[in-house]
């Protein structure tokens, strides 16, 4: 008896939604209305206004200059941003992020991580007196 093989529709992505609104609806939103939707954090910094070079930031990405660097690890990612990439200062070095939808609300500084993962080699010659018997090669 032969099996049937049936073919697999490919699996669908859901469009991200944030609290019941698409990334489009959000970016069409003005900042009076986007208030109630954001966390609590985040509102109180729209509410007591952003600094000289987050406004600045803003303008940047509304203007649509391609590659951005900023050094504000504490802006709060806006949906107008959703589809940009920008450079990250991480301390050391700029990491480029690409801003994806599930970003929405949260801040910059979070996915450029300042430290890395610390991947230890084997002991050295004079590090223990047990590595005298590690072949050195």
């Amino acid at each position: 008896m032969a099996k049937k093989t049936q073919k697999r529709m490919p699996r669908r992505r859901e469009e991200f939604t944030y609290r019941g609104h698409t990334i489009a609806d959000l970016q069409q939103m003005a900042l009076s209305e986007l208030l109630p939707l954001m966390p609590a954090r985040a509102r109180r910094k729209f509410n007591r206004g952003l600094s000289r070079e987050q406004e600045k930031l803003l303008t940047d990405i509304r203007s649509g200059e391609a590659p951005l660097r900023t050094h504000l690890r504490d802006m709060v990612i806006m949906p107008e941003m959703v589809g940009k990439t920008i450079e990250i200062h991480n301390g050391k070095e700029f990491q480029k992020v690409e801003i994806q939808p599930e970003a929405v609300f949260h801040y910059l500084g979070e996915f450029a991580l300042t430290r890395k993962k610390v991947s230890h080699g084997s002991a050295g010659i004079g590090a223990t007196r047990s590595s005298k018997y590690v072949p050195l090669k």
